[in-house]
């Protein structure tokens, strides 16, 4: 995957737009997160000074053209692709990253045992494995009667979407998986949460 791919019709038009600046090589595209849209990032490019960029963000270079992407939101855009579009006319980002990983398919095979059982092995094989890939881990706290209680850590914890990631991928992998669970409540301290970074701060396009 690469860091970042950029159409020949992006490039054109970022390159047009920044030359009808004063000083316009001192100028890069930026590339932000600003926030969700449903299980969505939402996106946002601009022309900014260079050296408006903070000591830990990414320059990647496209050509001649620098793009900046804020730290923290690296790993949010990693492999996106930007493109311009005649119609209506604009940039675009189209963006393979989600705020909630994805935990479709079957249940494990083969479940047994009690509850607690197959629930624990759910969370072993089907949910932990895939929001990993997010830096995330759900810990089974307990189970009462139709309610399993689950803690968040690591990229789970104090992470804007992860009502999004309990609602929509958790909870329901394990009312598919097992029965008797009706429900999941996430009783993480979410204000305790931190959130890594990608420590590299200078990127080639390939």
């Amino acid at each position: 995957m690469n860091w970042l791919d950029v159409t020949d019709a992006a490039y054109e038009k970022v390159v047009g737009f920044r030359g009808e600046l004063a000083e316009p090589e001192r100028h890069a595209m930026w590339l932000e997160v600003s926030g969700t849209v449903g299980n969505r990032w939402d996106c946002s490019l601009s022309l900014k000074p260079l050296d408006a960029k903070a000591p830990r963000d990414i320059v990647l270079h496209h050509r001649d053209l620098p793009i900046v992407i804020r730290a923290r939101d690296f790993r949010k855009v990693r492999g996106a692709r930007i493109d311009w579009l005649d119609d209506p006319g604009g940039l675009t980002v189209d963006n393979p990253n989600t705020p909630s990983p994805a935990l479709g398919g079957p249940p494990p095979p083969d479940l047994s045992g009690d509850v607690v059982q197959r629930v624990t092995q759910v969370l072993a094989l089907q949910v932990n494995p895939a929001i990993a890939a997010h830096g995330g881990r759900a810990e089974l706290v307990s189970v009462e009667k139709e309610t399993v209680y689950v803690r968040l850590s690591g990229g789970c914890q104090g992470c804007a979407v992860a009502s999004v990631t309990l609602r929509q991928g958790i909870e329901t992998a394990l009312v598919r998986a097992v029965p008797e669970v009706r429900r999941v409540v996430d009783v993480t301290d979410h204000q305790s949460g931190t959130k890594p970074y990608f420590r590299k701060h200078e990127l080639s396009l390939r």
